[in-house]
């Protein structure tokens, strides 16, 4: 069952396209993950879906109902958490949660029982009479999920939820969302983490307004087609210039204190031996490199340029 549906979208600001011709299609259940860097178009997207812009061009469904004609059926079926801490700095965590419960509707019969599930959920029980601005960065993110959640949607849509959050409680939040997702809830998140793309059952990957491809982490990462290696030596960036003008190799790209390089044609060990020499004793360590979403997407990016 299609619960998002895509077809041909487009949005543009004073002339330039934020979102161009972008198709897509979300499935009943799954945890779909929209992955590329700031300025990629995810949020404009996004929004759209949540029924916060129109398109220029194009159709949105959203569980068969057009995003320009059925508002408020949408946003009843939707809980949106934005990429920015929009909630009342001087409530506190219950206030906040209270608040949300009126402003969607929740009965008061449904309201106490859905707090508690939260509360336990989110573990924010303990801080409950702490105000919003008090929280830390994960607390927050924990908050925010929580007042989109209030009125049990069937689609949750994340915008960059981890971004600026510690590693622990980025583990913690995808926790949370497999546990949610386990309801047989909908869920679509943003993120510019590439390694958050393992972690969802089917991403988009978005570069520049557009989707450039679509898939399982698994099938993604396996159409990378080239021979990649790690290389190690003293100066990084004098290794990536090196391999960069070979006319065999492919890509280049720093990964912290190494260099990922691509090679049209895996290399021989006299080819390795030469590129030691010649890169006058630099290159000191070499291994072939299983390829990451970051390999595909920057991979991907160099194609489209």
């Amino acid at each position: 069952m299609k619960v998002i549906e895509i077809t041909d979208y487009c949005k543009r600001y004073d002339g330039v396209a934020a979102v161009e011709g972008v198709t897509l299609k979300v499935e009943y259940g799954e945890l779909f993950g929209l992955i590329g860097p700031d300025g990629a178009g995810k949020t404009t997207l996004l929004r759209a879906i949540c029924t916060l812009l129109t398109p220029d061009e194009g159709k949105i469904l959203v569980m068969g109902k057009d995003v320009t004609q059925s508002i408020m059926d949408i946003r009843s079926l939707v809980g949106y958490m934005p990429q920015r801490f929009s909630l009342y700095q001087d409530l506190s965590v219950e206030q906040n949660l209270r608040f949300f419960a009126d402003l969607f509707g929740v009965t008061e019969g449904k309201r106490e029982r859905r707090l508690l599930q939260l509360f336990e959920f989110s573990r924010l029980a303990p801080f409950k009479k702490r105000k919003a601005g008090e929280l830390s960065g994960g607390m927050k993110q924990k908050l925010s999920l929580s007042c989109a959640l209030i009125h049990t949607p069937e689609i949750l849509v994340l915008d960059e939820p981890t971004y600026g959050v510690d590693p622990i409680s980025r583990q913690e939040f995808w926790e949370i969302l497999r546990s949610i997702q386990k309801e047989k809830t909908t869920i679509l998140v943003s993120t510019a983490y590439m390694d958050e793309a393992d972690l969802c059952d089917r991403v988009a990957l978005m570069h520049q307004g557009k989707i450039t491809m679509v898939g399982t982490p698994e099938k993604i990462k396996a159409s990378f087609h080239y021979h990649l290696y790690r290389l190690e030596g003293k100066d990084v960036r004098f290794l990536r210039d090196f391999f960069q003008k070979l006319p065999s190799v492919r890509s280049t790209q720093l990964f912290g204190d190494t260099v990922h390089v691509s090679f049209c044609k895996k290399p021989a060990l006299s080819d390795w031996k030469n590129w030691q020499r010649d890169s006058r004793g630099n290159l000191k360590r070499w291994a072939s490199q299983p390829p990451s979403m970051e390999d595909v997407f920057m991979e991907s990016t160099e194609k489209e340029r």
